[in-house]
């Protein structure tokens, strides 16, 4: 398929939407029968079909509803208006469609990737984001290209100047090359200690912020395990205690849910031994507005450094060798 052409006359069934954006099938009748909005048409078999139009402004709406704003004031909305609230300009209330958007501040260097994606140059992205690597190193690459410009896609992709295949092309080309710098790290550097298990909770589908702290942790010689993104906090609680980990580490984006984060990570502490860390970073709001018992956050990724060095030199907690929590 030409990535070029005008999809836009397209539709999709319901169950195809909810697939696409998250939102549930009852979910999508009770908003067409409350508020008016999705407005699918009929097709021949009379089954509901939602124009693509309406589809991207469903998915606008669920990542603003995972950032915590109440769906009953974004489904009224009009597409520029939530593209607004996304970009933290305004606030529902104050919100008029015929606002002009202003200019994103992006920085100089990151433009041209921007610019790639939103070309369709997909060669020309992996190309850059290459040699970027090869220039910085991998240490360089993931604090002064990777972090800035997954804000920036992101900020795109919510304010409608990125499709989501472009967003995927930029995440696919971004993890495999820091998944081949990884494994490049020579094994001797590695293994000097605290052995790191790596994931996020099943509602957390974003795995980039995963693999630059994994990139970091591995140049700091810490020998990580990933399980990758999406597992059951009893399932990460087994697999600390089958390799026998020191640390859980956890990524959290800003599209996660408060409660989410908060009672996961309670429920993971009770369940690990008490001699088994837990660090949590990214960008969800909840790991700086609440304090979570016995979770060490991590605000940004050159705080890993210290965190690893004060983690050498601490004398550890005696083991709860019961974990009582995996045995209920």
């Amino acid at each position: 398929m030409n990535s070029g052409e005008d999809h836009s006359h397209m539709t999709l069934s319901i169950a195809a939407v909810e697939r696409d954006t998250g939102i549930g099938k009852d979910t999508l009748r009770v908003w067409e029968r409350r508020y008016g909005f999705p407005t699918p048409g009929r097709d021949a078999n009379e089954e509901r079909a939602y124009p693509m139009a309406q589809v991207e402004q469903l998915r606008v709406i669920k990542r603003l509803m995972d950032q915590g704003h109440r769906p009953g004031r974004l489904v009224s909305q009009p597409m520029a208006a939530l593209h607004q609230l996304s970009r933290g300009k305004a606030s529902v209330q104050a919100l008029h469609p015929t606002q002009a958007m202003p200019a994103k501040q992006v920085p100089a260097k990151l433009q041209n990737y921007l610019a790639q994606l939103q070309s369709q140059d997909a060669d020309g992205i992996r190309v850059a984001l290459h040699q970027a690597l090869s220039t910085l190193g991998l240490q360089g690459f993931v604090t002064e290209v990777v972090a800035p410009l997954t804000h920036w896609v992101g900020e795109f992709w919510a304010q409608g100047d990125l499709a989501v295949h472009q967003e995927h092309l930029y995440t696919e080309c971004v993890s495999t090359l820091m998944r081949q710098a990884i494994a490049a790290i020579p094994r001797a550097a590695q293994g000097a200690g605290p052995k790191v298990l790596l994931t996020t909770f099943p509602q957390e589908v974003h795995g980039l912020g995963l693999l630059m702290v994994e990139s970091v942790l591995a140049l700091q010689g810490c020998h990580c395990i990933s399980l990758g993104t999406q597992t059951p906090v009893r399932d990460i609680a087994h697999a600390a205690a089958a390799h026998k980990v020191d640390v859980v580490a956890l990524s959290f984006s800003a599209n996660m849910n408060p409660n989410h984060v908060v009672n996961g990570l309670a429920e993971l502490k009770a369940l690990l031994p008490n001699d088994v860390a837990i660090w949590a970073g990214g960008s969800a709001s909840a790991l700086r507005r609440r304090h979570i018992q016995g979770v060490r956050v991590l605000d940004d990724l050159a705080a890993i450094s210290g965190s690893v060095s004060q983690y050498r030199r601490s004398p550890k907690p005696v083991a709860n060798k019961s974990a009582p929590g995996l045995l209920a």
